[in-house]
């Protein structure tokens, strides 16, 4: 009777050992596959704004003939994000292209008659709103990889990180040049 008792303690033990594995192991998948969203929806937000910038490229052409070289470093710049596959590659083109379409509505501010165009306006309301779509997408992609990380870094979820081969995740960062202070001139 008494040897039952241990074995049924011992099946319990080991049901509850099962279970918890169970438990850190689905969590860490969980919060893997969140920081994969994360990442995807940042390319959702790059595809629409990829999407846009041809419709506004051909609508400044009309009327800014002679910044064919602007246009042609938009053009490059929108390739670069495309052609780009680890986040490091995707977070630089991405920046060069932010860069890029700042330089082309700086220009505008020359054309009195693109500014007052409806579709410029729109486009531009449009890539505007994309760009901050795209940077709460990055801020909700790091915040999932700090998750993460955190998870696979802290006790118990380490122990089993290691065993299930669970790596670190980087986090989108902004680069040197991004980094020093904007200088307004009037």
């Amino acid at each position: 009777m008494r040897c039952m008792v241990l074995v049924w303690i011992g099946a319990g033990i080991g049901l509850f050992v099962l279970l918890f594995i169970g438990y850190i192991y689905n969590s860490l998948i969980r919060v893997r596959n969140e920081v994969k969203n994360s990442l995807a929806q940042i390319d959702v937000q790059l595809k629409r704004r990829n999407d846009l910038i041809p419709n506004l490229v051909e609508t400044v052409k009309g009327y800014a003939k002679h910044e064919k070289k602007l246009l042609e470093n938009v053009t490059e710049a929108r390739s670069a994000v495309m052609k780009a596959s680890s986040v490091q590659e995707k977070g630089k083109a991405s920046n060069m292209l932010s860069d890029t379409l700042k330089s082309l509505f700086a220009v505008s501010e020359n054309y009195p008659d693109l500014k007052a165009n409806q579709n410029f306006l729109q486009l531009q309301e449009e890539i505007a709103g994309t760009e901050n779509k795209i940077a709460y997408a990055r801020q909700h992609y790091n915040d999932m990889v700090m998750l993460y990380n955190n998870r696979i870094q802290q006790v118990p979820g380490n122990i089993f990180a290691n065993m299930f081969n669970f790596t670190e995740e980087k986090s989108f960062e902004a680069t040197p040049a991004e980094k020093k202070n904007v200088k307004v001139k009037f």
